[in-house]
Parts: structure tokens; C-alpha cells; sequence
């Protein structure tokens, strides 16, 4: 039987790693075409032959994501070689926790310019290479609506993708393509096994997320017979976010 992602194509910016790899080799397993987009080459080419290895089709682009030249050449590059772009997950971010009376803009800027500048470049440019169908996902956090010290950059930055993602879900309903965002929690991905019971009690799922858990989403979400989820926000957190919490 044929899996629903048998020739499409999709690319995952932030690729090489953590969630990004997680997602990239999800959909190397179901058939799809994966471009693998991400500064770090020498990741990025494991996580192509890994793919490969699993009998997927994948290739690798080296990407600064803050670029839009990068961006641009990257849309451009992906349909030249493969004919066609289906799914644009735009999972590249970084956080830095710098106090607030310290942060720099330089710092607000990098923040700023590689989790929520780089989606709408990643977005606008794809939508022009996207026909009837074309499914959109932007990596937003929780963090969107619930914040710790010292996060204003990467609090902003999700809090603006998760804005982003229903305006350009509005923009481009004219050309049949769905927009939708996924808010993780915590999702450990690396030395899973270190983390402590206590760790994974805090969760009413009795356990810290993994990668997987948001690939399985991404797999949802980009499903072509789901058309009819669009501009929204899936929280995917364990149940934190609903968590009521008192001293004890």
C-alpha cells in the first residue's frame, strides 16, 4: 500500500538536529522526498544517509535561514531538482536567556531574524511554488503564551509565529494552502534516559515529550485529506500548559 507522502516533497529547515531531525526522518519513512535544510552540513549529511539507509529519498542544503537570498535559493534549488514543493516545515530556532537589562539588540536581532524572520521568508517564498494543496507548519513554543525570566527574544519570536501563521493562513487561502503552527513543551532530545522521574511526573502524559511526539504532529497536520485544520496553533505539551500549580 502507498503512504500518503509517496512523491511529495518537503522541506525542513533546522533539519540536522533535535526536533528538525526528528521530523526529517518521519517523513523519510513515509515516503516523502526530504530536503533537509540547516548551517550544519556535517549533521545534515548523517541525517540524508539515515534517511537513505531507511529506504527514503532525501538531499541536503546548506541554509543561514536569516538570509532571504539563502531562503530564496533554497525554494529555487528544491524545485529545480525535484519538479515540485508540498510541505514547508519551518522548524530552524534557536533560544538564548540572556537577562533582560543585558540583552542586546544584536542578540534580539539573532533571535528575532532566525525563528520568526526566517518563517515568513521560508513561507512567502514557498507559497509561490506551492499548488492547490500546499501545506504550511511553523515551529512556534509554549513559550508563546507562558514565559520564565529572561526569554523576552524567544518568547517574542514564537508569540510572533504564532500570529504569523494565521495571517498567512488568511493570505493564502486563495491558493488552497493550509497554515498551521505546533507549540512543543518540553521535548527532550538528547540523554533522554538521564532525565528524572520527577521529570516526567510533572506531565499528566506521565512523561517528557520527544521528537517523535512532534513529527507525529507534523505528519498530521500535513495529511492531505486534512484541509480543513488551518490557522491554528497545536499545543503539544503533556498537558503543562493546563497545569494548575500551588505551593505545597
Amino acid at each position: 500500500m502507498p503512504n500518503k507522502f509517496d512523491g511529495k516533497t518537503v522541506i525542513v529547515t533546522g533539519g540536522s538536529n533535535g526536533i528538525g531531525e526528528g521530523i526529517a526522518r518521519a517523513f523519510g519513512k513515509q515516503g516523502a522526498i526530504v530536503c533537509v535544510a540547516d548551517l550544519d552540513a556535517d549533521k545534515g549529511a548523517k541525517v540524508k544517509m539515515q534517511i537513505e539507509e531507511d529506504g527514503g529519498i532525501a538531499a541536503f542544503f546548506t541554509t543561514d535561514v536569516k538570509r532571504e537570498e539563502d531562503v530564496n535559493r533554497l525554494i529555487q534549488q528544491v524545485v529545480n531538482q525535484f519538479g515540485r514543493l508540498d510541505i514547508l516545515i519551518n522548524n530552524a530556532g534557536i533560544s538564548k536567556f540572556t537577562p533582560l537589562l543585558e540583552l542586546s539588540i544584536e542578540e534580539w536581532e539573532d533571535v528575532i531574524h532566525t525563528n520568526l524572520r526566517s518563517a515568513f521568508l521560508a513561507s512567502r517564498a514557498a507559497a509561490k511554488n506551492m499548488s492547490q494543496g500546499g501545506k504550511i507548519i511553523n515551529m512556534a513554543s509554549t513559550r508563546a503564551t507562558m514565559s520564565e525570566p529572561n526569554s523576552e527574544a524567544y518568547a517574542a519570536s514564537k508569540g510572533g509565529i504564532v500570529s504569523l501563521t494565521h495571517a498567512l493562513a488568511a493570505s493564502l487561502q486563495p491558493k488552497g494552502i493550509t497554515v498551521n503552527c505546533i507549540s512543543p513543551g518540553w521535548i527532550q532530545t538528547v540523554n533522554y534516559e538521564e532525565l528524572r522521574e520527577k521529570d516526567h511526573h510533572q506531565h499528566w502524559s506521565n512523561r517528557v515529550g520527544s521528537p517523535e511526539d512532534i513529527a507525529k504532529a507534523c505528519l498530521y497536520l500535513a495529511d492531505p485529506e486534512n484541509d480543513f485544520i488551518n490557522g491554528q496553533n497545536l499545543i503539544i505539551d503533556g498537558g503543562m500548559t493546563r497545569k494548575m500549580i500551588y505551593e505545597e
